[in-house]
C-alpha cells in the first residue's frame, strides 16, 4: 500500500486517523512539532493497532515550508490535518488565521513539489455555516461562511480561510483535493493531551457549567472522522467534493441528560438547568467566550451527508461517541 503523511500526528483526529491508515496497509510519517514527542506518541498508537512497525515521524512547522518539502519527499498523498486551536480565543484573530492559511498552502506546494497528487483536508462544518437559510434546511457542502458577519470566532475564520486557500491552490497547481468537515468531534481520547475537541464533555462531568445554553451540535465520532479520511483518499469519486462528517444533531440539555444517565456517579455535578436566552445575551456583553456562540442560541443545525454516505461511509450514533468520549476521560483520570 502507498506511503502516506499525516500532518499533525499528535492530534486528536490526526493520531486516529493514522491508526486508521496504519489497519488499513499504509505506511504513515506523521508530522510532528516536536521530536521529543515522536517516542511517547508512537508508544500511545501502537496500543491501538498492530502494525505500528509502519509508523514513522518528521519534524514539520506550519509555517516552515522547507520542512514540509522534507516531509512529503516519497510520499503518494498527504492528510492535511494539523491546524492551530486554541484553548482560549485569541485577540488578535489573524494569530491564528495566518499560520492555518499559510501552513495549508505550505503543504500544498509541498506536495506539488513532490510530485503527489492527492490531498485531503481537514476542514470543519465552521466553513459551511451559511445564514441565510431557514431553520431547520441542512447545510451542505455547496454552503459557505460569510467572512464579513459580525462575531465569528478567530476558529471559525482560520477554516474558512485555510480551506478556501486550499480550493485556490489545487485548482492552480492540479492536485485532487478532497476535505472532510466535521461537526463537533467526540469519542475516545487515546491520551490525556487530547486537544480541545472533548472540552464541551469535559466541562459537562467536572460541573464547570452552572447552567446549560440553549445550544446544540451536529455529532460525530472520531474514529468515523478517521475512516472518512481515508474513504475520501481511496475514492475517485472523492475528489472535488466537500464531505460533511456529522451524524445526528443534539442539543447541549439532551447531551447533559444523556451523561446523567449512563454515568450516575456524575449526576450531582451535570447542570440540569437551561440559561435563559436573556442571560446568555447580558453575558455576552461581558465575556467573549459567551459572545462567540449568542447567535446561535436555540438554532437547530442539520447537515448532508449524503455525500460521504455515498461513499460507503458507515458513521456511529452520536451516543455511541458521546459514551466513548466520556470514558476515555474518566480511564485517563481527566474527569
Amino acid at each position: 500500500m502507498a506511503k502516506v503523511l499525516v500532518t499533525g500526528a499528535s492530534g486528536f483526529i490526526a493520531s486516529h486517523t493514522i491508526i486508521e491508515l496504519l489497519n488499513h496497509g499504509y505506511s504513515v510519517r506523521g508530522t510532528i512539532r516536536d521530536p521529543q514527542r515522536a517516542d511517547a506518541l508512537h508508544e500511545v498508537i501502537a496500543r491501538h493497532t498492530n502494525h505500528a512497525d509502519k509508523l514513522t515521524f518528521a519534524t514539520a512547522s506550519l509555517t516552515d515550508p522547507d520542512s514540509w518539502q522534507q516531509a512529503a519527499e516519497g510520499c503518494e498523498g498527504i492528510f492535511h490535518i494539523a491546524s492551530p486551536v486554541p484553548v482560549e480565543q485569541p485577540e488578535n484573530a489573524d494569530e491564528i488565521i495566518i499560520p492555518a492559511r499559510e501552513g495549508t498552502l505550505n503543504v500544498m506546494r509541498a506536495a506539488h513539489k513532490a510530485g503527489i497528487q492527492r490531498v485531503v483536508l481537514t476542514s470543519s462544518v465552521a466553513a459551511i455555516m451559511s445564514n441565510t437559510k431557514p431553520e431547520g434546511e441542512p447545510q451542505t457542502a455547496g454552503d459557505w461562511t460569510d467572512l464579513s458577519l459580525p462575531r465569528l470566532t478567530p476558529y471559525t475564520q482560520s477554516k474558512t480561510h485555510a480551506e478556501q486557500a486550499a480550493w485556490n491552490a489545487a485548482a492552480e497547481l492540479g492536485i485532487e483535493l478532497s476535505t472532510v468537515n466535521p461537526a463537533l468531534v467526540v469519542g475516545p481520547a487515546l491520551e490525556a493531551d487530547y486537544g480541545s475537541s472533548l472540552e464541551v464533555l469535559m466541562k459537562l462531568m467536572k460541573g464547570e457549567f452552572p447552567m446549560l445554553p440553549r445550544l446544540g451540535f451536529g455529532l460525530v465520532d472520531v474514529r468515523d472522522v478517521a475512516s472518512l479520511h481515508r474513504i475520501a483518499f481511496e475514492s475517485p469519486a472523492a475528489t472535488g467534493q466537500r464531505l460533511i462528517a456529522s451524524n445526528g444533531f443534539r442539543w447541549l440539555v439532551d447531551i447533559a441528560q444523556y451523561l446523567r444517565d449512563e454515568y450516575p456517579n456524575y449526576k450531582d455535578k451535570i447542570p440540569k438547568r437551561e440559561m435563559p436566552d436573556f442571560l446568555a445575551r447580558l453575558l455576552a456583553l461581558f465575556d467573549a467566550a459567551v459572545a462567540s456562540f449568542v447567535d446561535d442560541l436555540g438554532k437547530r443545525k442539520e447537515f448532508d451527508i449524503n455525500p460521504a454516505l455515498a461513499l460507503g461511509w458507515q458513521p456511529r450514533t452520536p451516543e455511541e461517541g458521546l459514551k466513548a468520549g466520556a470514558q476515555s476521560l474518566i480511564e485517563l483520570g481527566l474527569v
